[in-house]
């Protein structure tokens, strides 16, 4: 029988991504960890990239939240209505 109230929830079902496991997450916490000691030890080093890294972020940050180049979803950059047809005339 069909029942249109009846509604099942698949996504109970579903496997979680990798990233949302425990595997996951715990490997994500010891990259960080790693990565924080890393940083540590070699701080002074590490110092010298911070400009060009200040520099880098300006274009990936414009890549990554404009969502590249080419159409700029919901963009309306003054764009009136569109030209009337060569062959038309506006005057009566």
């Amino acid at each position: 029988m069909n029942n249109p109230t009846h509604t099942t929830d698949h996504s109970a079902c579903e496997t979680p991504s990798f990233w949302r496991s425990r595997t996951g997450i715990g490997f994500l916490v010891a990259v960080a960890v790693g990565g924080f000691f890393l940083l540590k030890e070699h701080w002074v080093h590490a110092q010298g990239y911070l400009p060009y890294l200040l520099l880098l972020a300006c274009p990936l940050m414009h890549l990554f939240m404009h969502g590249g180049h080419g159409e700029h979803g919901g963009h309306s950059h003054g764009r009136g209505p569109s030209k009337p047809d060569k062959g038309k005339s506006d005057a009566s």
